[in-house]
């Protein structure tokens, strides 16, 4: 059999027709198919507004914008992300404070949020870890009675639930990705949802350079040269290239979904039993499966257990390296491994198995195959 990689995107003959007809139609940038997609979306996730974008990162900076982030205010997140998560914080001269996750879920740990809130706290930013949905009810108890906004960083999220809502439609504002390797994928892309009118209009004018009227509606028929530009904004639009992808993946999304569940339960059958920790995952049909992360036994060698996966021809990756032990935060925030013991515990132990939809039955056989025999054959993935 051929490397099984770590992702691989699940793309056919729609996806091909979609993006084909784009080309064809000669409007490539911000125009109807993204509009389209705007609205698809929004009706997928239960939100009022969705903005489709070029990142969530861009996503998650003008949500930030939206509520009004200032230098000197600080936002709360989770020491193990992303550095998105973080960067976008700084973008304002704010500060991200990071707080510790849950050893189980590996999402924020509510507590910790509370312990982290002062008078400059203006936003926490849960992350949905892997697509299960972080604790919003325990982290709105310490947002709303202060007056924070909760802005979901669900990079991985699509389609997650939380107490039977899609994520999407809980929070103040929700940011999803569209990545090579997520869910659903416009190979580069974001979306940002909101139920709130005020913060829509803020993001969409501030996605395409503050200007009055986008491109499409400038240069259609019925359109008018004639624009202004009443904010600094961003160059954050979506094409309709990439729009006509996602539309095509959004009309597979509860199959791919389902597809990376029934995977996420033969791992979870011939894993258990095993000194591995299996992920948390509660109604696993709430789970958007995004990724399969498999914790080791504590004192593991994980480098000797990924290089055996590659050696049998399958890929692994590791989510995530915390922010508190990358050279940038370390060095500016005085980190040390033991400033978020959890974090580093868990990550130093990870491991995240392929799982994706365009995954065949004999590639899950061989990822199951390769790592029960690594953890029954390699007597130095288990020496502490």
């Amino acid at each position: 059999m051929t490397f099984i990689p770590f992702a691989r995107p699940d793309l056919g003959a729609a996806e091909m027709d979609a993006v084909r007809a784009v080309l064809e139609s000669g409007w490539l940038t911000t125009g109807e198919r993204v509009h389209e997609f705007e609205a698809a979306f929004a009706a997928a996730v239960g939100a009022k507004h969705a903005i489709a974008l070029n990142s969530c990162t861009a996503a998650l900076h003008l949500a930030l914008d939206a509520i009004g982030l200032r230098a000197g205010d600080e936002v709360i997140i989770p020491a193990y992300t992303f550095t998105a998560t973080a960067e976008v914080v700084l973008y304002f001269g704010a500060t991200p404070v990071l707080a510790d996750v849950d050893a189980r879920t590996l999402n924020i740990d509510a507590r910790r949020v509370a312990e982290a809130v002062t008078a400059r706290t203006k936003a926490i930013i849960p992350v949905h870890f892997g697509g299960l949905a972080a604790d919003l009810d325990a982290l709105r108890a310490v947002a709303a009675p202060r007056g924070i906004a909760i802005i979901d960083d669900a990079a991985h999220a699509f389609p997650s639930r939380y107490n039977g809502k899609y994520i999407g439609a809980v929070s103040d504002i929700t940011c999803f990705s569209f990545y090579a390797t997520k869910t659903i994928t416009t190979g580069e892309g974001g979306m940002l949802c909101t139920d709130s009118d005020a913060y829509a209009a803020r993001c969409r004018l501030m996605s395409l350079h503050g200007i009055s009227h986008d491109a499409w509606k400038r240069y259609r028929a019925e359109g008018s040269w004639y624009y202004e530009v009443v904010a600094p904004g961003f160059k954050y639009n979506m094409t309709d290239i990439a729009a006509a992808l996602g539309l095509a993946q959004l009309r597979r999304a509860d199959a791919m979904r389902a597809r990376r569940q029934e995977i996420a339960e033969r791992y979870n059958a011939a894993f258990e039993g095993h000194e591995f920790e299996l992920p948390a995952f509660g109604d696993a049909r709430d789970h958007a499966w995004h990724l399969y992360p498999l914790r080791l036994p504590r004192g593991a060698d994980r480098g000797v257990f990924v290089d055996a996966l590659r050696a049998r021809e399958i890929g692994a990756s590791v989510h995530f390296i915390p922010l508190h032990l990358h050279p940038f935060y370390r060095d500016r925030y005085g980190f040390t491994p033991d400033s978020f013991l959890v974090s580093t515990a868990e990550y130093e132990r990870e491991v995240s198995l392929p799982i994706y939809s365009a995954m065949s039955d004999a590639e899950v056989d061989a990822v199951i195959g390769a790592v029960t025999a690594v953890i029954r054959g390699a007597s130095r993935v288990l020496a502490g």
